[in-house]
């Protein structure tokens, strides 16, 4: 490596962020990033470890010794182009990840781990700066036309890799914008829209068609697809969320984080919500079910439209501050983890929202408006197989007052009615789409990957689905591919 001792002389060292009483007063981007000295410091502390656990944890097999090591030696444009040999957006992954990658640094395993994530965002952000992040239009057309279906992070790696290997795709997209949940599912403080904005404009510059407002199974049928392309992708998320089928479920005030969400992004672009669709936290008592990403990004939604209260809630029990035995390196361990709207809250209301070991009741309401949830305490134990089973504790039932609550508890599947039943297509035990390895369906040239494959997911998992889709697709196409995948 570029500096053998690197990581006995320096410390671990993170980006900062806004404070929290600043930032919660707008949608701005809350991430102050280190500076270039800094960033090749921390490049400096990857070890010549032999094994990269580091690239097999990430599930895109990103080569981030080399790209560390290039940081170090001021190669940004060649660190750039190593990236980019495994990750189309390393924007998105190096803004919003969770980074698999760290957890499985060599040197995490008695020191605290290279910042992976912050150097990978480091070297996109100076490609862009620099400009060297340009179209790659293909040289030669194939004839070969494809559809892809969904504009998240999945479809969107997928239509990239195709059209540059010279196939004519086209991007379908119900929403009125592209982007999928990157667009309409996590907040512009996390992702602007910048990111997103830049990467479509570089795709269409590639050939890519993209086609909004267009709802493939309504707008589109199944069949003129069929007719009109060689190849349907689909790529369209699981978007089926998971419901609570409890006494007051229907009173108004009471929705679906993705109802709520793609609200303020859009409110954030100068697009008007009608008065009977909107949904805003401004002045009420916010109750939050669900402890994951999407229910930590309603909190700092809800506290950025100017929310009374925000109370979260979590059915499962606390995970533990460190490694369990069970989930030892280099595995990415369940530990509690703190996000920014969190220690947002923690600023704004002076307290930690956070409840866990709790189920939901029942809803009550006045004049059809949810005003009141109760809720009960749970005791979790592990049985003698490992499984845990949960028990409600007797009186310890208690109500919270509600003004509005937020469903954040994750998805079952994707939207079956429509076109996935019109395709006729087979799905699996848990009513995702069901593929082949080379990601085929049971129709002939019909393929899908991302959420609606395998499942609620992460963007980097995504990211790499599309991948392996393009590459699957090209040789099904083409006898053999020169495209790249990392599953």
């Amino acid at each position: 490596m570029g500096k053998a001792t690197g990581f006995k002389e320096f410390e671990r060292k993170l980006g900062n962020y806004k404070p929290e009483l600043d930032r919660v007063n707008n949608f701005d981007d809350i991430y102050v990033p280190l500076e270039d000295e800094e960033i090749k410091v921390q490049a400096s502390r990857c070890m010549d470890c032999g094994v990269p656990f580091c690239s097999y944890n990430c599930p895109l097999g990103n080569i981030i010794p080399d790209y560390n090591d290039l940081v170090y030696n001021n190669q940004w444009d060649k660190a750039l182009e190593v990236l980019h040999t495994t990750n189309n957006f390393p924007e998105f992954t190096g803004k919003i990840c969770p980074a698999l990658c760290e957890s499985g640094c060599v040197l995490g395993i008695n020191r605290k781990p290279i910042t992976c994530k912050q150097i990978e965002l480091a070297i996109i952000e100076k490609g862009w700066e620099k400009g060297i992040v340009k179209p790659q239009p293909p040289a030669v057309y194939t004839g070969k036309k494809i559809a892809v279906v969904g504009s998240g992070p999945s479809g969107l790696a997928a239509a990239q890799q195709l059209a540059r290997v010279g196939h004519t795709v086209t991007v379908y997209e119900r929403a009125d914008a592209i982007g999928g949940c990157l667009r309409y599912g996590i907040p512009d403080y996390k992702l602007p829209q910048l990111y997103i904005d830049r990467r479509v404009n570089q795709m269409e510059e590639e050939g890519v068609d993209f086609k909004t407002n267009t709802n493939v199974g309504k707008d589109v049928s199944v069949e003129d697809l069929k007719n009109k392309y060689d190849v349907i992708c689909l790529t369209g998320g699981s978007t089926t969320p998971r419901d609570l089928d409890v006494s007051g479920r229907n009173l108004d005030g009471i929705h679906f984080a993705m109802e709520f969400l793609p609200q303020a992004n859009k409110r954030n672009v100068g697009k008007d919500i009608p008065a009977n669709e909107s949904i805003t936290a401004k002045d009420k008592k916010v109750i939050v079910i669900g402890g994951g990403d999407t229910g930590s990004d309603c909190v700092g939604t809800s506290i950025r439209q100017g929310a009374a209260d925000v109370i979260q809630l979590e059915l499962l029990d606390a995970p533990p501050a460190d490694r369990s035995p069970g989930q030892p390196w280099p595995v990415y361990p369940m530990i509690l983890r703190t996000s920014t709207s969190h220690k947002e809250a923690m600023a704004k209301f002076g307290k930690d929202i956070r409840n866990y070991s709790i189920a939901t009741k029942s809803f009550e309401g006045k004049d059809g408006k949810v005003t009141k949830i109760n809720c009960v305490k749970l005791k979790w134990s592990t049985d003698e197989n490992g499984r845990k089973t949960m028990e409600e504790v007797k009186g310890s039932e208690f109500q919270l007052d509600a003004d509005l609550v937020l469903f954040a508890m994750g998805f079952l599947h994707p939207e079956h009615k429509g076109m996935l039943d019109d395709l006729g297509v087979e799905y699996d035990g848990r009513g995702n789409v069901l593929a082949a390895a080379n990601c085929m369906t049971n129709i002939e040239g019909v393929f899908t990957a991302g959420d609606m494959r395998r499942g609620q997911s992460l963007v980097v998992h995504a990211i790499a689905e599309g991948r392996k889709l393009a590459k699957s697709v090209d040789e099904y196409l083409m006898g053999t591919t020169y495209l790249r995948s990392s599953l």
